[in-house]
């Protein structure tokens, strides 16, 4: 569903966002395209396990927990920070994951940085047993080939199609399935200029441009202008952001629009990639932080 944002910018620029959050109650966003054809390929490989990889608020993990209990898979979370072991009940991600049937491997910082190499993944094996593997944040082939199917025929009125960018599937699906004169705009959400090789795995246009100026720090960073902008955002146009990554994309293209960066009568679209699951966690760390929280539709 496709939602304008009523806000007067100068020179005809219009900006309306695609409201992919209200795919799935649980499985939102990009999560639900990245894991859709994953799904089938285990399902046709006949396993019966999907293990994959995440953070302590992984919007990730999350989602295959409730997708993989939804269709029938058992689900195993390797969860990078072994301290995080006796707290599940204090984090609402991995306790959400575990009230779906994920059972948990926790590693510590040092390990989970191998979780690439074939002798980590052979532990794996020799530990759970044969397993589909989904790696982290779930870009693979499969996942690009998803995400080639949020942009649809309504789609090609737009000029500029913006999205956040985290391990860079979703931009990469977008790149492929957009018109030739369409420029795709990705926000990465981390710090870094390693994202570009990780997208030319899999793009296969020169479309496309990275803006590395509104990551806030980092890879979850947020400080109070970024809170105060998710929040009147909310309330001015009823559309809730996650403060990890599409919250900080908007809030770049908004700021973009102000310093005269897109064309006159340009028309741009916003992919709203789910991920409000992560707001209560970031909430609880605001709190501590003494730092106003994150209001959401409920």
């Amino acid at each position: 569903m496709n939602q304008q944002i009523h806000i007067n910018f100068p020179n005809n620029i219009s900006l309306t966002i695609k409201r992919e959050d209200l795919i799935h109650p649980f499985v939102s966003g990009n999560k639900f395209r990245k894991l859709k054809y994953n799904l089938f390929e285990a399902r046709a490989e006949n396993k019966e396990t999907i293990l994959t990889f995440g953070g302590a608020f992984s919007n990730h993990i999350a989602a295959v927990a409730y997708a993989g209990k939804e269709q029938g898979f058992k689900t195993i979370g390797i969860i990078r920070g072994d301290e995080l072991f006796d707290k599940i009940d204090e984090n609402p991600t991995l306790k959400f994951a575990q009230e779906n049937g994920m059972k948990f491997e926790f590693v510590s910082r040092e390990d989970y940085r191998h979780k690439s190499e074939s002798y980590f993944l052979e532990k794996l094996k020799d530990k759970f047993g044969e397993f589909y593997l989904v790696p982290e944040g779930g870009t693979n082939e499969l996942a690009v080939k998803g995400c080639e199917e949020i942009l649809t025929a309504e789609d090609a009125v737009f000029n500029y199609v913006c999205c956040a960018v985290g391990t860079g599937g979703t931009i990469s699906g977008l790149i492929n399935s957009a018109l030739p004169n369409q420029k795709i705009l990705g926000f990465p959400a981390l710090k870094g200029d390693f994202l570009t090789d990780e997208i030319r795995i899999f793009a296969k246009k020169d479309n496309w441009n990275l803006i590395s100026d509104y990551h806030f720090g980092g890879y979850g960073k947020v400080n109070l202008e970024l809170i105060e902008f998710i929040n009147a955002f909310l309330e001015a146009n009823k559309v809730p952001l996650d403060p990890i990554y599409t919250g900080k994309m908007v809030f770049g293209v908004i700021d973009l629009i102000s310093k005269n960066y897109f064309p006159a009568n340009s028309k741009i679209l916003l992919i709203h990639t789910g991920g409000l699951q992560g707001i209560d966690g970031m909430n609880i760390k605001l709190k501590q932080k003494k730092l106003p929280i994150l209001k959401n539709n409920d």
